[in-house]
């Protein structure tokens, strides 16, 4: 079977990993053009590139697939190079670009999504973070035929597994690009032995994963402290949640609920050898793991060695 694989960071790169393991012929990837990253803000080719070069696959980088859009050379390229590669289907994994009918259509199979949530919970950019954030209990994995709706086509396998308390976006991140890349495998070994039977997607619970904005990092202290403490895990690595104390802008990576209150919301209430205790609108925070601007993440036990700080301070 030929694959043409379209998907940009590491978890797509696991699948298409995964993919050329498995044996499937793959005569082209597409994946975003690179971007500037780093303290040199250089030019960072994705980690499906990286991957695809290694391996000589070869690469195409639209800026866009609309031939009627921005850039419609792009996208006539891209369409020439999809013909050209005489794909059976077409395998899409977190790939940044919204694919219009013209791609849909041009596999023989039409192109399959890996989806890192159970649909159709948290459709859209970000399902791992609003699954943490909104407490969810489990998440998964769900491979879509796509058609032209913001992940509405019809699921054809999907896997759960629980979000374990300590979860964050990274950690959980990486389960589930391990267990795409393993379905997607799956996926294609039934589509070579016509084995699909699709479902069409529940019409109830719908919930769309919002695109996470840096703008969503500021700690509210007024909230919950375990709605806090979700926010704080699924913010990790990006954009990192963060608050202002001692005239600085601080990043909080680790944290605990506690149903304990005391004090105003964002105001330090004790120092623990291992914690910093911040009172929210209900229970309190203990603050486990801080970063300086242009520091390290640090336990809380050496961040206060560097940056002391005392109850009745005030974290903003």
């Amino acid at each position: 079977m030929r694959v043409v694989f379209a998907g940009t960071p590491e978890f797509a790169r696991v699948a298409l990993e995964r993919l050329q393991a498995a044996g499937f012929t793959i005569p082209l990837v597409l994946t975003q053009p690179d971007r500037p990253a780093g303290r040199g803000m250089k030019l960072q080719p994705s980690p499906v590139k990286q991957f695809a070069q290694a391996h000589g696959i070869a690469v195409a980088q639209p800026r866009s697939l609309r031939l009627d859009g921005k850039y419609p050379d792009d996208a006539a390229t891209a369409r020439e190079a999809l013909q050209q590669a005489q794909a059976d289907v077409m395998v899409v994994a977190a790939y940044g670009l919204i694919l219009p009918q013209w791609v849909l259509d041009t596999p023989r199979l039409g192109c399959l999504n890996i989806h890192a949530s159970l649909l159709p919970r948290w459709r859209g950019a970000a399902p791992i973070h609003r699954a943490i954030e909104a407490g969810d209990a489990e998440t998964g994995v769900t491979i879509m035929q796509m058609d032209a709706g913001l992940d509405t086509g019809d699921m054809l396998l999907e896997e759960r597994i629980p979000i374990a308390p300590a979860d964050t976006t990274a950690s959980l991140h990486d389960k589930l690009a391990i267990l795409g890349g393993r379905m997607i495998v799956e996926a294609l070994e039934l589509a070579a032995c016509g084995g699909f039977r699709p479902r069409k997607q529940p019409e109830q619970g719908i919930t769309y994963a919002h695109k996470i904005e840096k703008s969503e990092a500021a700690i509210a202290w007024s909230q919950p402290a375990d709605a806090i403490a979700r926010r704080i895990r699924a913010f990790d690595p990006f954009p990192g949640a963060s608050a202002q104390v001692g005239g600085e802008t601080v990043k909080i990576w680790a944290a605990r609920a506690r149903p304990q209150g005391g004090g105003q919301p964002g105001t330090i209430v004790a120092v623990q050898p291992d914690a910093i205790v911040v009172g929210c609108g209900e229970g309190s925070l203990e603050v486990t793991e801080l970063q300086r601007p242009g520091g390290k993440r640090l336990a809380a036990a050496d961040f206060l060695r560097g940056f002391p700080l005392q109850p009745g301070q005030q974290f903003a």
